[in-house]
């Protein structure tokens, strides 16, 4: 029987320094029948030729050029030009490993539709990885290994962007590349959520995460912390809130400020508590904030919590679990 196609989609931009090790891999893999469709976002460098090397030697690298501009632009062309049953991203400063497609394919076999399958991230890079780098790739993994990566969606991208696959007609029900809502490998997370593609457990690390100083994740602006606060509400809003219950602002720093900005200018009501003594009482947008005993008097509060402190978070966690509050439905922590 044919195994499935599977479609790769790569946008690259002056990555000549890293693309050759890239398109390796991938020529690597154990698992053969895939077409690579790659679009060059206007490089500067010798990206293109290196990639127009291996398409020359290889059907099945497709290159094009990216006939907008961006990463969402060249993802939605990719993907037009496309034919596979099966769809993945990758990155192209990234390493698959040799059984990446082979242990996604078979588990979206097994699966069937209305699942993605995901595998395990291992981050790497020449200056060494920063902690929170570390951090992250724990965590992540963590959710991976038992599929449970929806329960902390609103604290950072619960899906790693470049080692996902979804069938197709799956990625089209959830609108594939068109919203044009940075970071868009979180936008393309929530809308797995929202349409309740399980997330398929996997136990294997699947792909090299590259990190260098001046990957797009850390340099452009579509990338910074407020888009990732304005993805957040965007869909709780949409998708989690409950109008019937009384929302609780839990924090008075950057982003429970950027939060009860945006709550009041798309006018819903909300109360604002936090633990600092120099603010609380205080009058901040014509909100007065309160202390966080004020939580227990309401009888159906709903919080977002935006205290970022690992350890204040094990306490609130535990503070809530006393008041027999759950996940999700009682209290999101946005970080």
């Amino acid at each position: 029987m044919q195994k499935p196609l599977v479609s790769i989609l790569i946008p690259f931009k002056n990555t000549a320094q890293f693309i050759g090790d890239c398109l390796q891999s991938i020529l690597n893999q154990t698992y053969t029948n895939w077409e690579l469709l790659i679009v060059d976002d206007a490089s500067a460098d010798n990206s293109y030729n290196i990639v127009k090397q291996f398409a020359e030697n290889d059907n099945r690298i497709k290159l094009i050029k990216n006939s907008g501009s961006g990463i969402i632009d060249a993802l939605q062309l990719a993907f037009s030009k496309s034919e596979g049953e099966f769809i993945t991203r990758m990155d192209s400063d990234d390493l698959m490993r040799p059984n990446k497609l082979d242990v996604l394919v078979a588990n979206l076999l097994e699966y069937g539709n209305r699942h993605v399958a995901i595998g395990l991230v291992h981050y790497f890079s020449e200056e060494g990885i920063k902690a929170g780098y570390k951090s992250y790739e724990v965590w992540l993994n963590n959710l991976t290994k038992t599929g449970i990566n929806y329960s902390e969606i609103y604290k950072e991208c619960v899906i790693p962007s470049p080692c996902w696959m979804i069938h197709r007609d799956d990625l089209i029900a959830c609108e594939a590349f068109n919203p044009k809502r940075y970071p868009e490998d979180y936008d393309l997370a929530f809308r797995f959520y929202k349409h309740q593609f399980k997330c398929i457990p996997c136990d294997t690390v699947l792909h090299d995460w590259r990190d260098y100083s001046h990957r797009t994740s850390r340099t452009h602006v579509h990338y910074a912390e407020n888009h990732f606060i304005d993805l957040k509400l965007h869909y709780f809003l949409e998708l989690d809130h409950n109008p019937n219950k009384t929302l609780v602002v839990w924090g008075a720093g950057n982003k429970g400020k950027t939060i009860a900005k945006a709550l009041i200018k798309k006018d819903v009501h909300f109360e604002w508590i936090c633990d600092n003594p120099n603010k609380i009482g205080r009058d901040i947008y014509g909100k007065t904030l309160k202390p966080f005993s004020f939580l227990k008097d309401l009888k159906n509060p709903q919080s977002i919590i935006t205290v970022a402190n690992k350890t204040a978070q094990k306490e609130i966690k535990n503070y809530l679990d006393t008041l027999k509050m759950r996940s999700i439905d009682d209290y999101i922590f946005f970080c």
